[in-house]
């Protein structure tokens, strides 16, 4: 269990720096495309950083992979206690050989002071925070896709823009280059 925890608050926090590292690279992309629009030089942050994002992105993955391996276990723990508990004990059985009804109470009674709550709780409370991970990473790249669709739609209307003018500066050649006039 504590292995768990501790692989639980170890995948919080590195799903959260992929997040902010996501997040990271759209503001270079954005402050990139700010750049472009005024004017100045800029590098092909685009593409130099797809790489970083889909790194990030495979981190987020294993780690969320991970924590669900992890509840699966604890699952399991709880399974085989739960099925402990509806099996007779040593001593149940050994008294069911004099007095089956004396065994069978004993084992009810166990079974009704069982506390099965808190295992219960921290098993929701353990399924909370994968849910609580896993809509973060889905949250994310849905927030990401809007900015980059607008740096696309920006991009795009400046590669309108520029062929366009282009077209009009080579229609302009044309229409100065001297006619060549042979016999």
């Amino acid at each position: 269990m504590d292995d768990f925890d501790a692989t639980m608050r170890k995948s919080e926090a590195e799903v959260t720096a992929a997040q902010a590292g996501i997040s990271a690279i759209t503001a270079e992309v954005e402050a990139g495309r700010a750049k472009i629009a005024a004017g100045e030089a800029g590098i092909d942050i685009e593409t130099a950083t797809l790489a970083d994002v889909h790194k990030h992105t495979d981190l987020m993955n294993a780690n969320i992979a991970e924590l669900i391996m992890g509840l699966d276990d604890v699952t399991a723990g709880f399974s085989r206690d739960f099925d402990a508990m509806r099996s007779k004990t040593g001593w149940e059985s050994f008294v069911g050989i004099f007095s089956r009804g004396k065994s069978e109470s004993m084992r009810q009674e166990r079974l009704r002071s069982a506390s099965i709550d808190g295992k219960l709780q921290d098993l929701i409370a353990r399924s909370d925070t994968i849910v609580r991970l896993l809509q973060g990473q889905l949250d994310l790249p849905n927030q990401q896709k809007a900015k980059v669709e607008t740096n696309l739609a920006e991009t795009l209307a400046d590669r309108e823009a520029t062929v366009a003018a282009l077209e009009a500066v080579r229609a302009e050649v044309a229409r100065a280059r001297p006619e060549d006039h042979r016999p």
